[in-house]
């Protein structure tokens, strides 16, 4: 969700990853891999990503909660990433399985 989002929102601001990468001090692979799912961005990096796409970090994510609502903000904000990397995890982890079959079968 995360990656679908910031994917549409960098192509509605005319961006392109490598522009964006600039202007995030990252490279433009790491906007790239955000992009895939590969990984996941930190917490802080998340509100930078918000602010130069001109959105909210509820927006980035997926949900339209106005920030007034929100009763602790960064607590939120955490375990939602940490979901987020929990699923990347699961996802290396399945990939490290099946090419250690792969291996296993050569």
């Amino acid at each position: 969700m995360l990656n679908e989002n910031m994917k549409a929102l960098r192509k509605a601001k005319g961006l392109s990853q490598e522009e964006l990468a600039i202007k995030l001090n990252v490279v433009r692979q790491t906007v790239s891999k955000w992009e895939k799912g590969l990984s996941v961005p930190d917490a802080g990096m998340v509100i930078q990503i918000a602010e130069v796409l001109d959105t909210t970090v509820n927006v980035l994510l997926g949900e339209e909660i106005p920030v007034s609502e929100e009763p602790d903000f960064t607590k939120t904000l955490a375990a939602k990433l940490e979901v987020l990397n929990e699923q990347y995890s699961k996802q290396n982890e399945h990939r490290r399985k099946i090419w250690r079959v792969v291996f296993a079968v050569v």
